[in-house]
């Protein structure tokens, strides 16, 4: 019987001794593995030891102890082999992922206030929206961000809709540093609504830029410098555009039941939008207009909501230098007032009133809207839109959307 023990022993040693050598060509889940068998054997032979006559001689128990004592040494050295190895799983807990789905179906109709001119009727099925965002924390200060977007008839096949390195102070100062694509701080644009508001579709700006801030629980200030892409006439191509952001929030807590977010920006020129930069007739203007938007958001025991914004031209562009001016200098202006409710945990309901000036027929001059949205499940929503809007030039719209979407 000692003789077959102590053969096995010898066994499980050489195996012990071995797996080291064998562990460079296999992988993680294969070391692991083997580990996980090492240890049931020693666990099964001490049992076996236990169950056995103890050695007779001071020369066999002396045996004994020296192997007892090698094989717990040989076990942690393999599992410090496993916890040194690279593993995803280090870098995964440094990586977040996140995303949006949206399938939408809609309806338009588009009544002509030309004469002779005839209504249109049009219905679709689009996969809107798909984003996918990763984040990354590279080192305490550090951080990477990337937002991939395809929307359908827009961005085919994708698009690299942001990607930026951010430095912030985090305990040290409130400070912080972002460069690289993006949505630059002007405009505040929150909406409880499927459509994007006109705000948003007039002000939204997405550049190449560096931002530098200050923030903390009460204020979010900021300044960030591009170069853009609708330039003065004759003036060299060189980064002179900015934006200028103050945000100011009400910290949680502070007033029990109430939310409130306010703030302005400001845009040297507005005509570097994505609303406006195609409607630039000639692709630069004999003087930069600049812009400015000022907002307020508003939460009551986070069951009633209230969202309202103003975003426009501070001055006038030049008869002919916007696609829809008909001749006429314009001077864009939009704003938007939204009232939502949440009836329930999962059902919220939300009525709109938004408008603007100088908008020709690139936006409605008046629109009212009313939204329902439910959760069906979790992270899993099902929502109802109905808008109508009248143009300048008197026509009218009439839009109908279901959205389907979910966010991971």
């Amino acid at each position: 019987m000692k003789r077959i023990i102590e053969t096995v022993w010898i066994l499980c040693v050489g195996l012990l001794i071995a797996a080291p050598v064998f562990a460079e060509k296999m992988s993680n889940e294969e070391l692991l593995q083997e580990l996980k068998a090492l240890k049931a054997k020693v666990t099964a032979l001490e049992a076996q030891l236990k169950d056995s006559q103890a050695p007779s001689t001071d020369a066999e128990k002396a045996h004994t102890v020296q192997d007892a004592g090698g094989i717990p040494e040989r076990v942690r050295k393999l599992e410090e082999k496993v916890a040194a190895a690279p593993s995803l799983g280090k870098w995964g807990d440094n990586i977040t992922v996140s995303g949006v789905v949206e399938v939408e179906a809609g309806f338009e109709n588009m009544k002509f206030a030309a004469p002779g001119a005839e209504d249109e009727d049009s219905s679709d099925i689009a996969l809107a929206t798909v984003e996918l965002g990763i984040d990354a924390d590279i080192t305490k200060h550090v951080k990477g961000h990337v937002l991939l977007l395809w929307e359908e008839d827009d961005t085919e096949p994708v698009d690299l809709d942001e990607a930026y390195i951010t430095f912030d102070g985090e305990d040290v100062v409130p400070l912080y540093l972002t460069a690289g694509k993006m949505y630059v701080p002007f405009g505040r644009f929150e909406s409880h609504f499927v459509s994007d508001p006109l705000t948003l579709e007039l002000g939204e700006t997405r550049e190449s830029a560096v931002q530098i801030g200050f923030a903390n629980a009460w204020a979010d200030l900021s300044l960030a410098v591009f170069n853009g892409d609708i330039d003065e006439t004759g003036d060299d191509d060189h980064i002179k555009s900015f934006v200028g952001n103050a945000t100011f929030t009400l910290p949680e807590g502070h007033m029990p039941d109430i939310g409130i977010t306010m703030g302005c920006s400001f845009i040297s020129n507005i005509g570097d939008s994505d609303g406006l930069e195609g409607e630039i007739a000639n692709g630069d203007v004999s003087d930069s207009v600049a812009g400015f938007g000022a907002f307020i958001s508003a939460a009551i025991k986070d069951r009633f909501f209230i969202e309202a914004e103003y975003l426009g031209a501070l001055d006038e562009f030049e008869a002919g230098e916007l696609t829809f001016d008909g001749g006429q200098k314009f001077k864009p202006i939009t704003w938007n007032v939204e009232v939502a409710a949440a009836i329930t945990d999962a059902l919220e309901a939300a009525i709109k009133c938004e408008g603007g000036q100088d908008l020709g027929d690139l936006l409605p001059e008046i629109q009212y809207g009313a939204t329902i949205s439910y959760s069906i499940f979790e992270n899993t929503s099902l929502a109802l839109e109905y808008l109508y809007g009248e143009f300048e030039n008197e026509d009218e719209r009439n839009l109908v959307t279901a959205q389907l979407a979910i966010e991971f």
